[in-house]
């Protein structure tokens, strides 16, 4: 419904097509300039962000205001990477926020072993009390229970996305896995969710077969890590 809704009005904007993805939206420049202004940014020194396109933007002011981007690879199948500022040239900001240029730019780094004060996420849509639902594989909340996992983050940790209006809806279907978010924000508003969904307490490897831990290696490491 809500790629349709983006298509037919024509706010959404390239990679196309937009379905099965976060989408890109008319406007997503504009939220990423309105989350720089919250205090929950400002306070951050460390910011953990998706690697989707309506986030690049995000992704370029953490850098532009001189804070530690931890960004996931697409799918987590290379983990984690981290950049600084202190070593990207800031004629190569720009560059740096998307996918090849992290990889380029970037370092790998072992998540625990960093402490992220800010986690912002993409959405397909989410929901005024904080529900959030993505392209369907599950991704942003895996990362979230890697996080926990590692101690990284902690349940009071913020965590917010940028979308377009037309991604905010009422209600959106939940489950116990499922992260919720505390700040909505889009082109023209920011909206605080009441914290109504609790955030999951970790991985639930009742849910990783051996197919998953293939396809991510970081997932084995941290099963062996915790077992020793």
């Amino acid at each position: 419904m809500i790629w349709n809704l983006l298509e037919s009005r024509k706010v959404s904007k390239p990679p196309k097509p937009i379905f099965g993805r976060i989408p890109n939206f008319v406007g997503a420049e504009r939220a990423a300039l309105s989350l720089v202004k919250l205090e929950e940014f400002k306070n951050a020194d460390v910011v953990f962000c998706n690697p989707d396109s309506p986030q690049r933007p995000v992704r370029e002011n953490v850098l532009r205001f001189e804070k530690t981007l931890i960004m996931a690879t697409p799918r987590l199948k290379k983990g984690f990477l981290i950049l600084k500022p202190n070593y990207i040239p800031r004629g190569k900001i720009w560059k740096a926020s998307t996918i090849k240029g992290a990889f380029k730019l970037g370092k790998f780094i072992e998540p625990w072993n960093v402490t992220v004060d800010l986690k912002v996420v993409g959405s397909v849509a989410v929901s005024k009390n904080g529900g959030r639902i993505g392209k369907g594989h599950g991704y942003s909340d895996l990362e979230y229970a890697i996080l926990i996992e590692c101690n990284c983050i902690t349940p009071k940790t913020p965590i917010a996305t940028t979308v377009h209006e037309l991604q905010v809806l009422d209600w959106v279907p939940m489950t116990e896995h499922d992260m919720p978010v505390d700040i909505i924000v889009t082109p023209t508003k920011i909206l605080k969710t009441k914290g109504k969904y609790r955030k999951p307490k970790g991985i639930d490897w009742n849910l990783i077969n051996e197919e998953i831990l293939r396809e991510i290696p970081i997932l084995k490491t941290l099963r062996t890590k915790t077992k020793t």
